[in-house]
């Protein structure tokens, strides 16, 4: 039997009081957006945890998957090094403070959807040496961070974007822990965290890091001052920690990556809750310097949030429209982009880690997509390339966080739910 909330009749009862039953999940470029509808709860369910059994996730045909390193403690992105060693950013943070009820309800729903493993506050590295596809080396690389999430590798700098700070370790290639304590890059917007994860990527040329910076609510129920350097993306200086907002309006950028070629920018942001279980749609996007993508006051692009007080106009006329809608509530915290050696279907775009739903039946996401690139930009459907998370009764086996492209034909995905970290193999690769 498929296990449910407490909250999930009361849930339904608001949903059907507002005749907006929940429909198929809308992907595209286009979605067609419903009506908002707001009731006394959303429908708060979310997938209780099952074991694997004898199942595996589903891959496509030819494809192989492999659970590489097991027994972490909540993995959350990785990082791919030159010599082919993997770091593992490992790490729980937040603990804002309940404003209402339902905040209340929605955090005892969330938590059994958890791991009950705590965070690890910490890297880990595994190294395959011989390339048999057997990380037989397992490390700690450094220990004693807060909450790190976001990594990136610039000219044997290794960053990592802890919760409350960006920081940087030397790394000397081959090398299996840190060589000292990590030194301080930016302090990073901490207070609250409401949305604690801080994603990163450097630009093309290394002079630029990129850090995604959630906001401190839903839709600014603790106020404006609260949300003050939040929501957005920040460009900091490598060389002296100098920041800037480099675009705005954006609710929750929990993975960034760039485009190979030529450079961009993108990221998958999480949206606004409660207005429906097929609103408002989380998206991929390219992010443009200096663009504005409409939270708190509308949603993807020119729908007015009506909850907003006092309304902007001005913002809502100059808000982007995103790339291409992943879907109503799929949490999407990974980002990157293919490499032909991935095979012909998956040689052009990004895969996208979805971690899953909490508020809608059914629920969505739970499951890592494909979403193909033409000429630079999203074209087509997605297509699932790593399934299977949910079993017959609905319950979750895993859930899928940060993925990461070997470009010699692999994708690593962790899953903070069973604190593991899987590798895909493309047909004939090790």
């Amino acid at each position: 039997m498929k296990r449910r909330t407490f909250a999930t009749g009361v849930a339904t009862l608001a949903l059907a009081a507002c005749n907006e039953e929940p429909g198929a999940v809308e992907m595209g470029q286009s979605p067609r957006l419903p009506q908002p509808s707001r009731g006394l709860l959303p429908d708060m369910t979310i997938p209780r945890p099952a074991r694997w059994g004898n199942d595996m996730p589903v891959v496509p045909e030819g494809y192989t998957i492999t659970a590489i390193a097991t027994d972490l403690r909540i993995p959350r992105q990785t990082l791919l090094l030159p010599n082919g060693d993997i770091l593992v950013a490992e790490g729980s943070g937040g603990n804002a403070p309940v404003l209402r009820p339902k905040d209340f309800i929605a955090g005892i729903i969330k938590s059994w959807g958890r791991s009950g493993v705590s965070g690890g506050n910490r890297l880990t590295l595994l190294r395959d040496a011989d390339g048999d596809g057997v990380y037989e080396t397992r490390r700690v690389y450094a220990d004693g961070l807060n909450a790190p999430y976001g990594l990136a590798l610039v000219d044997g700098t290794i960053y990592v974007a802890n919760q409350d700070a960006l920081v940087a370790f030397n790394h000397v290639e081959g090398t299996l822990e840190a060589a000292g304590p990590p030194r301080l890059v930016a302090r990073l917007p901490s207070a609250i965290n409401h949305h604690w994860t801080k994603a990163l990527t450097a630009s093309a040329d290394g002079r630029s890091l990129y850090v995604g910076i959630g906001s401190n609510s839903n839709i600014t129920e603790r106020g404006m001052p609260a949300e003050e350097n939040r929501a957005m993306v920040w460009e900091i200086d490598a060389a002296t920690g100098a920041h800037r907002p480099y675009a705005t309006g954006l609710r929750n950028p929990t993975a960034l990556t760039i485009q190979p070629d030529t450079g961009q920018l993108w990221a998958v942001v999480n949206e606004r809750d409660e207005i429906g279980p097929d609103l408002v749609p989380d998206y991929l996007t390219s992010v443009r310097e200096g663009g504005f993508y409409g939270w708190p006051y509308s949603y993807w692009g020119n729908h007015v949030d009506e909850r907003v007080r006092p309304q902007d106009p001005e913002r809502v006329a100059a808000a982007l429209t995103p790339d291409y809608s992943l879907g109503a509530h799929v949490a999407a915290l990974g980002v990157d982009f293919s490499t032909p050696a991935m095979g012909a279907s998956f040689a052009e775009g990004v895969f996208v880690g979805m971690h899953g739903s909490w508020n809608r039946t059914p629920p969505s996401g739970y499951k890592v997509v494909f979403v193909p690139f033409r000429d630079g930009r999203p074209a087509g459907d997605a297509m699932d390339f790593i399934s299977g998370f949910l079993d017959a009764e609905g319950n979750a086996r895993g859930r899928p966080v940060g993925v990461t492209v070997d470009p010699r034909g692999a994708l690593i995905m962790a899953d903070d739910l069973t604190n593991t970290i899987w590798r895909v193999t493309a047909p004939g690769v090790v």
